[in-house]
């Protein structure tokens, strides 16, 4: 419990995480006021996942926030401090990542919900009520997607130690190389269905209805080779396989 108070006052006493949490509801809302005061019930009608049109966007500036809570000890040299307060390195890593985690579960909840607050009361004559599994975790799902992702965020900042270098892989990753992947002839689509950040979207956007579209407006959900749970499981194994793995490599080499 210390370690993880330690963590979050270290967390919450720097400027980064604000302006990042600032930034991912402004983008996640605004898109949803977007949508909303966008759509026209003839050709485009405003639904629970369009509410939900910006978590792609704020996922990738938690991310960033995830990143930086980890590299810029890196850089300012007070993981040397942390690591000699807490000779045990796994345990400190794994309170970081638990933190950033949390407050990234918060953000994502808030920006879910308040994109379908806003698309709401911008379209108030619009049914918006959640009543299915798919509608609940359209919006309640955004919190748990970004948590995991920021605990991934957190593994590659260990591992790279420089906020550029971390964030533009995990950006380069998220936004180029699994969209990218489609476009390898044969074997495209079937490697993109396992891409993590492929799988974990698949909470959100995986609608059990096989002629829907999903939240992001991407290729019809049948072509998912896991149900919405068994797929953010693989990402949550995923995202503590890289933890795991930066966790041997921080304590292998000098702070």
């Amino acid at each position: 419990m210390t370690l993880l108070a330690v963590e979050r006052i270290k967390l919450l006493t720097t400027r980064s995480p604000w302006w990042c949490t600032l930034i991912a509801l402004v983008l996640t809302i605004g898109f949803g006021a977007l949508m909303a005061g966008t759509s026209d019930e003839a050709i485009a009608p405003l639904t629970i996942a369009a509410t939900q049109f910006g978590y792609g966007f704020g996922l990738v500036v938690v991310m960033v926030m995830a990143t930086l809570a980890i590299t810029t000890e890196y850089r300012f040299s007070t993981i040397r401090a942390t690591f000699l307060a807490v000779p045990n390195r796994p345990s400190t890593l794994v309170a970081k990542a638990t933190v950033v985690a949390v407050l990234a579960a918060v953000v994502g909840e808030i920006a879910a919900f308040g994109s379908w607050g806003i698309a709401g009361a911008i379209k108030p004559n619009v049914d918006l009520a959640i009543n299915t599994a798919y509608e609940w975790r359209a919006v309640a799902g955004v919190g748990l997607v970004y948590a995991l992702s920021a605990v991934v965020a957190v593994a590659v900042g260990v591992l790279i130690r420089h906020s550029a270098g971390a964030i533009a892989v995990l950006l380069i990753w998220n936004q180029l190389v699994e969209p990218l992947v489609q476009l390898i002839p044969r074997v495209g689509d079937d490697i993109h269905k396992w891409m993590p950040f492929n799988v974990a979207n698949k909470l959100v956007t995986g609608n059990p209805d096989p002629t829907a579209r999903d939240v992001l407006q991407g290729p019809p959900p049948s072509d998912a080779v896991l149900g919405p749970w068994p797929a953010i499981g693989v990402f949550a194994v995923f995202a503590a396989v890289l933890l795991g793995i930066a966790i041997v490599v921080a304590n292998r080499r000098d702070a």
